[in-house]
């Protein structure tokens, strides 16, 4: 467990030699605080950490990292020119540690604890399905693996140190997502958490905004496969059926599995078949081998989740049982949920985050449901130079299987337009300005056989139409 000898030495370079406290938990929001844990103060845009210092001291944080002076009731000791570090530990606790920039001294003291563990780690990084991913890859690891996964979408220079400072010597794997928005953002990542597994999922136009291209975004993504560790201790678990991701072969010194519905692929899918909201089936080969596969994920684009799983699964020398209990678990906590309006329709929400790309994969699995079948669909937001081409895309896919197409914001009126194009009738396509007018619309309309599929970007807050709708408990 980390110490404050750890931190110490992290950040000062200097090993105590004196026994320090165990620091319980690292954490920067105040509401997370535990008793012997240390609060690391960050300077955000609309918050700053050291404001709370006094709280969360009051709360039973023993430390905080600060980088600018503190008044309280504590001692503020600052690391950047003490040289007896010895002599904090005669110091009644609570104590401020000054360093010159607390994020800096974050992802130091991870950078440093990672090196102190004996500990494989798989990093996921990708346009779509991270998350997803991840939660999948987990349940088949901890079938025979200790396995932490990165909480939530703790995904970036923040969250990933702050997870990695989770782990402990009882740990065996990780399972980490790495998030991509800046050219080096995943080599620094990578740089911290020292993957040995690196799982890519696709190239899309998420981001696009801020990275510039997909070939922009490829090569931030490919920064992942090229901190790997050279083979036979590396694997690059690759998409096959993404152009851009299966070029990241040429990109890696560990040994390349490609996953996808290519026979090409070491280990690929066939006979795919939706069971709408009762999972998919496939067939999966590898090698000689073939299995009947039915999961629990909704949707055909699950098939290649659950590939990333068991490859991850073969490549850290699991058996085919332990992998299909994996896939089978229960507790992957799926982006995507089924519930019920008041009117009885089934709201598919799938509200919390959106691109061309995930938006055609859910308007596949509304295709796979009976019903009378409707689409609301709001604004996707930093695409950049694909903002155009993707939102007509989605348009024409959602006047392919949509009986009713909803729009919601400015550039969502490129959706409507394009399912116009396809041949959608115009009375069936609604365009309201904001969510409030789409949920008024909705709770007259909708109907007990009604299949209602709600995405869009988090921006959008399209998540408060299923709290509008959705039948009280």
């Amino acid at each position: 467990m980390l110490t404050l000898a750890d931190v110490l030495e992290a950040v000062t370079n200097i090993r105590p030699t004196m026994a320090m406290p165990v620091i319980t938990d690292t954490v920067i929001d105040s509401r997370q605080v535990i008793p012997g844990c240390i609060f690391v103060a960050i300077q955000g845009e609309r918050v700053d950490g050291h404001d709370f210092i006094q709280d969360v001291f009051q709360q039973g944080a023993s430390f905080a990292l600060i980088e600018h002076d503190i008044t309280g009731p504590f001692t503020c000791v600052d690391l950047r020119t003490i040289t007896d570090v010895n002599a904090i530990i005669e110091i009644t606790l609570p104590i401020c540690l000054r360093v010159e920039n607390t994020l800096a001294a974050l992802q130091k003291i991870a950078r440093y604890w990672r090196r102190k563990l004996e500990i494989r780690v798989v990093g996921i990084t990708g346009s779509v399905g991270k998350s997803t991913s991840k939660e999948v890859i987990a349940e088949v690891l901890s079938e025979r693996y200790r396995t932490l996964k990165s909480p939530g979408n703790l995904n970036n220079e923040i969250g990933l140190p702050l997870t990695i400072l989770k782990l402990g010597s009882s740990y065996e794997r990780a399972v980490l997502e790495m998030g991509f928005y800046v050219p080096g953002e995943i080599a620094f990542l990578c740089d911290i958490a020292l993957p040995h597994i690196g799982v890519v999922t696709n190239i899309g136009t998420v981001h696009a905004e801020r990275a510039g291209s997909q070939k922009a975004i490829a090569e931030g993504k490919s920064e992942l496969v090229q901190a790997l560790p050279s083979a036979p201790d590396g694997v690059a678990i690759l998409n096959f059926d993404d152009p851009l991701v299966r070029a990241m072969a040429e990109k890696t010194n560990a040994r390349v599995f490609f996953y996808g519905l290519n026979p090409a692929a070491d280990l690929w899918a066939d006979q795919i078949e939706s069971l709408g909201l009762e999972g998919v089936q496939f067939r999966l080969h590898f090698r000689n081998e073939t299995l009947h596969i039915k999961v629990p994920m909704i949707g055909q684009h699950s098939v290649h989740t659950a590939m990333r799983a068991a490859a991850v699964g073969l490549a850290e020398e699991l058996n085919w049982q332990e992998i299909i209990n994996g896939l089978h678990s229960g507790h992957a906590q799926l982006r995507l949920m089924a519930v019920r309006s008041e009117s009885g329709a089934l709201l598919l929400d799938d509200t919390y985050n959106a691109s061309p790309e995930s938006s055609l994969s859910a308007l596949n699995l509304l295709a796979d449901l009976d019903g009378r079948k409707l689409a609301v669909l709001g604004d996707m937001l930093e695409l950049g130079q694909y903002e155009q081409q993707g939102h007509e895309m989605v348009g024409v896919r959602a006047a392919q299987v949509s009986d009713h197409l909803i729009t919601i914001g400015e550039r969502s009126r490129i959706i409507a337009q394009a399912a116009r194009r396809a041949g959608m009738k115009a009375n069936r396509i609604y365009e309201f300005e904001n969510v409030n007018e789409a949920i008024t619309f909705l709770e007259g309309f909708l109907t007990s056989r009604d299949v209602v599929l709600v995405k869009g970007s988090h921006d959008m807050r399209m998540d408060r139409i299923v709290a509008a709708l959705e039948m009280p408990e």
